[in-house]
């Protein structure tokens, strides 16, 4: 691919007006991601933001490395948020805020604002290096046009958007699976030992991060041996980069080997076959979902077919992108088709591909065009671009939209305004926003029954202890406590925001519906707070004025 003859002749002017788009892009992908970054808050409605930093906290408490928990594994994250909790704490004891650490966590349980909104800043920086590095990667495949375009894309898609937005690993694995492929295209090209060195290095930095993250190395592999078949002498180069990855994956997460059991335990429990609103239906079934649902929402109609015939186009006629971009990317694509379960978030790595192969097919009908006018058509890449983008911008605006108007906080609301003073209530999420007001609040807990959640705030609950209690389930809700201490959650009043999705699939879930089932036995559902599609998101919310003794 060839860049289109410059309007502007001044290679240093060309330079300029290169760099000022760029800086143009990032701004606007910052200020996307800034925009409702602190959705919900001091409510916590990722039900796995918690995980991640208490965890973090648990580090800091401990004075240890050993984050004590492998599931992703996470390593890099936990050990970021750690390091941003505790620049959080430094600043709070420096200005008085805060009279000592014991302060600073008292602080942080009261409202979790105060530690979870620097970690989604720790997330947003990634997801605009994210697009900084989707720039790189498209000008070293097909000059600075491909990348801007690229960069753009990934600016504005809704679903990078919403995940650079929340404490997860995702967008954090992106960025080394990025440089990872940079590093793959260096050595397609040059095959230096420095950067079969540096593929390995982000290959098991991206590893640390998220375990899947690992399959990129098959991008820098076959670049590799692609050289080794065209004569070149460079099997040590290729088995050094596997020690990198090996090494540098055990150098910044030691306790893979050192506590080895505590891994096998976390993965066993990662491996679940269902989990309601996520199960699976097989590959064909999977690859079908994420297509129609993250990428259509994000792409648009035209977006995604440009996206598809880019992929295909770009596999054909460029040998760069078939060795050393695409085999590490679609083996992602492979294994989360692959796996029972389907999340939204699993196609996150996947998206700087996509945002590429879009820009590629975009400039490859560009160049066709002006071929076959005879023009020059400066201003067709842009203008298809703006076009492109539009059903993109319309999707961040619903996302906000929707995010900013979440059912739980509707629920917030309406017990606000209804359920009197002194009244005790059920809960099902981390509803901070409302553990200030005059209730007394329980929490489904596995093993532990429900708790008390001022008693259990006010102790500073660990989570070493949340995970004991939850006794390996997929969620901490009603479905899951222990049988025999349902009766430890009756309460006045109830706010479940699990119960819908189990009724949806009755058949798998049976054992968790009868739980609610028997403890919603003589209750009357006084409030039922729904999605509404362009206006709020979030679970379907009931409200139940319980009865506090056995029918």
């Amino acid at each position: 691919m060839t860049e289109p003859p410059p309007l502007i002749r001044n290679p240093l002017a060309r330079c300029r007006v290169r760099r000022g788009l760029l800086a143009l892009i990032l701004l606007v992908a910052t200020t996307l991601r800034l925009h409702g970054v602190a959705f919900g808050l001091p409510a916590l409605n990722d039900p796995d933001e918690p995980l991640f930093v208490m965890t973090a906290l648990e580090m800091l408490r401990n004075h240890s490395l050993d984050p004590g928990w492998f599931g992703h594994p996470g390593t890099i994250t936990l050990y970021g948020l750690a390091l941003t909790s505790l620049a959080v704490a430094l600043a709070g004891l420096a200005s008085g805020r805060f009279a000592d650490a014991h302060a600073f966590v008292g602080a942080a349980y009261a409202d979790p604002g105060l530690i979870f909104l620097p970690g989604r800043l720790l997330i947003l920086l990634s997801g605009v290096v994210c697009v900084l590095l989707t720039y790189r990667l498209g000008k070293r495949i097909g000059g600075a046009r491909l990348g801007l375009l690229a960069a753009a894309f990934l600016a504005v898609n809704a679903v990078h958007i919403e995940y650079s937005q929340i404490i997860r690993t995702d967008v954090q694995a992106t960025v080394f699976m990025l440089l990872a492929t940079l590093a793959a295209i260096a050595i397609f090209r040059g095959g230096r030992w420095r950067d079969y060195l540096l593929a390995g290095l982000f290959v098991g930095l991206g590893c640390a991060t998220k375990w899947p993250a690992a399959v990129i190395a098959l991008s820098p592999m076959a670049a590799g041996l692609y050289r080794i078949l065209w004569g070149r002498a460079e099997g040590r180069r290729l088995a050094a980069f596997c020690l990198a990855a090996l090494g540098s994956l055990l150098l910044v997460s030691p306790y893979l080997l050192l506590d080895h059991q505590t891994v096998l335990r976390d993965l066993a429990g990662e491996a679940r076959r269902v989990h309601p609103g996520a199960t699976g239906g097989g590959f064909l079934a999977n690859l079908g979902w994420y297509v129609d649902r993250p990428l259509l929402s994000s792409l648009g109609v035209a977006g995604l077919a440009l996206t598809l015939l880019g992929l295909g186009w770009g596999t054909v006629r460029s040998r760069l992108l078939a060795v050393a971009v695409l085999p590490g990317f679609l083996a992602f694509l492979v294994i989360i088709c692959a796996q029972a379960l389907r999340w939204e978030r699993w196609i996150v790595p996947l998206l700087p591909l996509f945002a590429l192969a879009l820009a590629y097919a975009l400039c490859r009908l560009a160049d066709l065009l002006r071929a076959r006018l005879g023009r020059r058509l400066p201003f067709a890449e842009p203008l298809a671009a703006l076009l492109l983008m539009i059903p993109m911008a319309h999707a961040v605006w619903v996302n906000a939209a929707e995010r900013a108007h979440d059912t739980r906080q509707i629920a917030s609301a309406w017990v606000r305004g209804h359920v009197p003073p002194g009244r005790s209530i059920l809960i099902e999420h981390a509803a901070f926003d409302i553990l200030q007001g005059p209730w007394r609040f329980l929490f489904p807990l596995g093993s532990a029954g429900c708790i008390d959640v001022h008693a259990a705030l006010a102790g500073h609950i660990r989570y070493s202890r949340v995970e004991g209690l939850r006794a390996d389930s997929p969620i901490m809700d009603l479905g899951h406590v222990d049988m025999a201490l349902l009766d430890s959650c009756r309460a006045d009043y109830a706010v479940l925001t699990h119960y819908a999705r189990y009724r949806a699939d009755a058949a798998t879930f049976g054992d968790a519906l009868g739980r609610y089932r028997t403890l919603l036995k003589g209750a009357r559902i006084v409030a039922v707070i729904r999605p509404e599609p362009g206006r709020s998101a979030g679970p379907v919310v009931h409200i139940v004025r319980l009865s506090r003794t056995r029918p």
